[in-house]
């Protein structure tokens, strides 16, 4: 079995990866959000939808309205 991040040989303790690092280098991702997990509950897509429309109305910049 390989790394999943860097594809070296897996080591027991840090199964499935091959070092601490690399472990922690997941870990970052999922964190941040470089990993998700996919939805197909129709209520996620609308939520996302309306958040999208709502950051999309509301001013880049709410002191730059302040000065019109």
């Amino acid at each position: 079995m390989s790394c999943p991040v860097c594809e070296k040989e897996t080591v027991a303790a840090y199964k499935p990866f091959c070092s601490k690092r690399c472990a922690d280098v997941d870990l970052a991702k999922w964190l941040n959000g470089s990993y998700a997990l996919p939805s197909s509950d129709p209520d996620d897509a609308e939520a996302l939808f309306e958040a999208m429309e709502q950051a999309h109305s509301q001013p880049d910049d709410p002191l730059d309205e302040k000065l019109h």
